[in-house]
């Protein structure tokens, strides 16, 4: 039988990361559904959903995780992960959120809270710190891809972004 897992790894940057990553993958018989990687001062990042079948697989695949940190110098860990069951699916439109304004402790979990509050999924979220070239003034800046329940209506999702906006002083829209 066929089985999911998530595989997330990191290191210090390198060439050859993803290379090494995606072997202990193909050597395992494994087939990688979707992926996502990224750079972060210095640091790289992997999240892999991939499946495979074989009695022993994640046994093999977390002494795999043990090796490369002791041989390449990655952590890895992975997670057999449930199939999603598509009947349990509740209806949900997608939307993005958009956020910028001064940077300042708390925008990311006053937001979150927020969705989370309201049973707002959250899909994707990415930020980026950066420096004002005119002011010197550390701006932050968040695109949050949402799903938003039968339940909750756009003006409902509006009115409570605009609040957690007002307090934090920031410009929060909906797409």
């Amino acid at each position: 039988m066929e089985k999911k897992f998530i595989m997330t790894a990191f290191s210090k940057d390198r060439p050859g990361i993803v290379a090494d990553v995606t072997e202990v993958i193909y050597e395992n018989g494994c087939n990688l559904e979707d992926s996502t990687m990224t750079n972060m001062l210095d640091e790289f990042a992997i999240i892999l959903l991939f499946t495979g079948k074989g009695e022993g697989l994640e046994d093999q695949l977390s002494g795999d995780c043990r090796r490369l940190e002791r041989e390449k110098g990655i952590t890895a860990f992975i997670r057999p992960v449930e199939a999603e069951d598509k009947e349990k699916r509740v209806s949900f439109t997608a939307k993005t959120i958009n956020v910028e304004g001064i940077d300042q402790t708390g925008i990311v979990f006053k937001t979150s809270r927020y969705l989370a509050n309201n049973d707002i999924n959250i899909e994707s979220l990415t930020s980026r710190r950066t420096i004002s070239p005119e002011s010197g003034t550390a701006l932050y800046s968040m695109e949050i891809k949402v799903q938003l329940p039968a339940n909750i209506s756009i003006e409902q999702l509006e009115t409570g972004l605009s609040q957690v906006g007002e307090e934090l002083n920031l410009e929060i829209t909906l797409h």
